[in-house]
């Protein structure tokens, strides 16, 4: 009988084609498999939390797998796991779960943060944040994202070239925190579609850069129309933070 066990994973995902596996290009699901595989010498596939998009990052993303052996000593297995993997992934943690755990399926809330370097002067230490000069008032995006909580269509903020039909999230928590020169938008949903947060974060910005009322975003969101929102800003400031059960 096979074992399930639940992995924190946390990775930079500048290098990579997203999470989830793909044919003929990295990802960092191939990149775990290959190393499990490795280490395990059995056949190994894991299931993630969600997908997190090209160049999105993660502190805390969740995955499982099942496997004949026992992982006895688990230290030792994280230790020669993470002496597998490339720099950039890194497995924090390991436990076993019973077969009712499912990484995807049993979540209940995931947490992103959007990251921003708001100055005039750029610093070396801007690699994984984006990098804005113009001053951006963190009380008006407050104000603006205070119209994104609760179960919305989020239409306006969806890809318009993804397949998936689905349109409805629950936003639990749409906040927008500065420390100093550093902003960090953090929200908090039962899902999210794709490239939706990158998107709402170029709605912010372009609320701004235009002086327009916060309550725009109100009437972008009401509208379910994709044109009407902002760019899809890029994947540099995206941290998939915690994934909750």
């Amino acid at each position: 009988m096979s074992t399930r066990y639940k992995l924190i994973v946390e990775y930079v995902g500048t290098d990579y084609f997203g999470s989830q596996r793909q044919p003929k290009v990295d990802t960092i699901q191939s990149k775990l498999e290959e190393a499990l595989c490795t280490l395990i010498k059995q056949n190994i596939r894991i299931i993630l939390s969600g997908r997190t998009d090209k160049g999105v990052h993660a502190a805390f993303q969740v995955a499982h797998f099942d496997c004949d052996n026992n992982i006895i000593d688990k230290g030792c297995f994280l230790r020669s796991l993470n002496g597998i993997l490339p720099n950039d992934i890194c497995v924090k943690y390991i436990e076993e779960v019973s077969k009712d755990f499912h990484a995807q399926k049993s979540a209940k809330k995931r947490h992103y943060c959007y990251t921003i370097a708001n100055r005039k002067i750029r610093s070396v230490f801007d690699k994984h944040v984006l990098f804005y000069q113009k001053p951006l008032n963190e009380n008006r995006i407050n104000q603006a994202l205070s119209y994104l909580l609760g179960l919305h269509d989020f239409s306006a903020f969806k890809a318009s070239n993804t397949q998936n039909p689905a349109k409805v999230c629950n936003m639990y928590e749409a906040k927008c925190v500065r420390e100093g020169e550093i902003i960090k938008i953090h929200f908090v949903a039962d899902r999210f579609l794709y490239k939706m947060v990158r998107t709402i974060v170029g709605t912010l910005i372009m609320i701004e850069q235009n002086s327009l009322d916060p309550s725009k975003m109100k009437e972008i969101l009401d509208s379910k129309i994709r044109q009407n929102a902002g760019k899809t800003i890029s994947p540099d400031g995206l941290t998939l933070v915690e994934v909750i059960y």
